[in-house]
């Protein structure tokens, strides 16, 4: 169970950008199936070539963030529908995947995995003072995770990020005070998007190597970790949305965890991940978390208060006026 709270803190950082994308800017990026797989990618290619695993790290979280301005950029200067710029972007990432792990072998132009067992990574570190699996290990994977977090806090807090927001909210609206949506719509996609990379980075390291397949479904997984964490946490405040989304995460690999411990076959975990939205987004509307004292407010609509009785006025009571 340590380990399933650990990988679901590392793919907090995933949800973290699925938040922004998705609740922030109202945009529905499939980018990051292809994106977190770069991440993946450009770090193990770099830890295999002897590169130092921090830096490697930084440079596929930087992949992503290339990897979203493209979609942006074709969203915004070619006029392309959001959702086909996505998917468009995704699918020139798997052929760009395939070559960025071949330049880590010698005999290959292109590969589908490349293992990390035997190299220095982040965890390594962790590995050898026998932290990971345990509590000491998830309280120092927490900190890293919640200093993301907080950046995000700050980020969407300023001039800048509530400008972002405003262009999720009401677009026309911003734009006539002067902003650029195409500009702020371009930036939260990079940014989105190096979150993506940057925990795709972080997963082909705690698990020991990166494969062409790693991000398959993987929109549905950051859903699915927004979904479920603000209905059951809440999103009135942004320090609060955010919070959600990363227990959101932590709270889907535990449901994960505990499928496979009662016997459900690893193939069905697609299916489980599907319902669990299906569940996270009909629950609320069909006024089941409100009757949770300590849940109203939160998933779903607020039960509205119904409104007292007139009191008739007393008679004469016109005449007098």
């Amino acid at each position: 169970m340590i380990g399933a709270i650990e990988l679901g803190l590392v793919y907090g950082v995933m949800a973290l950008g699925v938040y922004l994308t998705f609740r922030v800017l109202n945009f529905p990026d499939l980018t990051v199936d292809g994106s977190f797989t770069t991440g993946a990618a450009v770090a193990a290619a770099m830890i295999t070539t002897g590169q130092n695993p921090v830096v490697a790290t930084l440079t596929g979280a930087a992949a992503g963030v290339v990897a979203g301005a493209v979609t942006g950029v074709l969203h915004t200067k070619g006029r392309i529908d959001g959702l086909l710029a996505g998917i468009l972007t995704m699918i020139a990432l798997w052929s760009i995947n395939l070559r960025i792990m071949g330049t880590a072998k010698e005999d290959a132009t292109v590969a589908a995995n490349l293992p990390l067992l035997r190299a220095d990574t982040l965890f390594t570190p962790l590995r050898d003072a026998d932290l990971l699996g345990t509590w000491g290990g998830v309280a120092i994977i927490l900190v890293g995770v919640v200093v993301l977090k907080l950046a995000v806090d700050w980020f969407l807090s300023t001039n800048l990020g509530l400008a972002i927001q405003a262009t999720g909210d009401n677009g026309p609206m911003i734009r006539s005070f002067g902003v650029s949506t195409d500009r702020t719509t371009i930036l939260t996609l990079a940014i989105s998007n190096g979150f993506v990379a940057l925990c795709g980075a972080l997963v082909a390291q705690y698990q020991g190597f990166s494969d062409i397949s790693m991000g398959i479904g993987l929109i549905l997984v950051g859903l699915a970790s927004v979904i479920l964490g603000q209905a059951v946490f809440g999103q009135r405040f942004i320090w609060l949305a955010s919070l959600a989304v990363v227990l959101g995460a932590v709270l889907y690999r535990l449901i994960i965890f505990f499928a496979m411990r009662a016997g459900l076959d690893p193939n069905d975990m697609k299916l489980v991940t599907a319902v669990l939205v299906v569940l996270a987004l009909l629950l609320p509307r069909w006024g089941f978390l409100k009757r949770i004292p300590s849940l109203r407010g939160r998933g779903g609509r607020v039960a509205r208060r119904e409104p007292e009785p007139a009191v008739p006025a007393p008679a004469g009571a016109e005449r007098g006026r």
